[in-house]
């Protein structure tokens, strides 16, 4: 894609939101809307059609997890816009929760001005922003094994897998990036994303931050399994 991307941010305090502004337009992106809370973000999401929405978990009113759920749940026959959401904390269960809803990722609110421009596109693509050594210990911490399916928005069924695809979704789990997995399975890393692809696919999955929140919740991957080294 060459266009810039578009982008919505969704944050209580004015002065986050400007500061985001400044930096996202010094970098060539379009913040084609602003919200101070949930319903703000839900409403110009729905106007404006952004690709990124940035995300503030902890807002009056109406939050950014319902905000999340609400957007990904019913997008109203648009496209799916990917939500990266904004913390000040790194384990925090609100922030588990909106990436088992279907973020894409997290960022926390001191993120460098050059690492947030980075995330915004880097979503944009398609991929998840995942620090694997943060999100590992989130899941850990926050993950229920056998997860109520009538509650998880998330297909937690993996005998749709083949053996290997559950061995990559297993590796992908623990940290792994693409090029680790190349390796460790002696494949090409276009074949590594293919399975990838595949996996995300029959697991109806959004992208990778979800896959490893799905290996967690049905046993594959179990806490403390140990993890790779940081993937981004």
């Amino acid at each position: 894609m060459s266009e810039a991307p578009r982008v919505v941010i969704a944050d209580d305090q004015a002065l986050v939101r400007t500061g985001f502004r400044m930096i996202l337009a010094a970098d060539g992106i379009d913040v084609v809307a602003e919200a101070a809370d949930g319903d703000e973000a839900v409403a110009a999401v729905a106007r404006t059609r952004p690709d990124v929405v940035l995300m503030d978990i902890r807002m009056p009113g109406t939050d950014g997890l319902e905000a999340t759920r609400r957007i990904l749940g019913d997008p109203g026959g648009g496209p799916v816009p990917r939500i990266l959401v904004l913390t000040t904390y790194d384990l925090d269960r609100y922030v588990y929760a909106a990436l088992r809803a279907g973020a894409s990722g997290f960022l926390l609110k001191d993120v460098t001005p050059e690492h947030l421009a980075a995330a915004v596109r880097l979503v944009r693509e398609g991929d998840a922003l995942l620090a694997p050594s943060i999100t590992r210990r989130l899941v850990e911490r926050f993950a229920s094994p056998a997860a109520d399916p009538a509650t998880a928005p998330v297909h937690g069924d993996l005998a749709v897998l083949t053996p290997r695809e559950r061995e990559v979704l297993q590796a992908l789990a623990r940290g792994r990036s693409n090029a680790e997995l190349a390796a460790r399975f002696q494949l090409s890393e276009a074949t590594v994303k293919t399975h990838v692809a595949r996996i995300l696919s029959k697991l109806r999955l959004r992208d990778r931050a979800q896959a490893v929140v799905v290996a967690y919740e049905t046993g594959l991957v179990a806490p403390g399994s140990g993890a790779g080294p940081a993937e981004r």
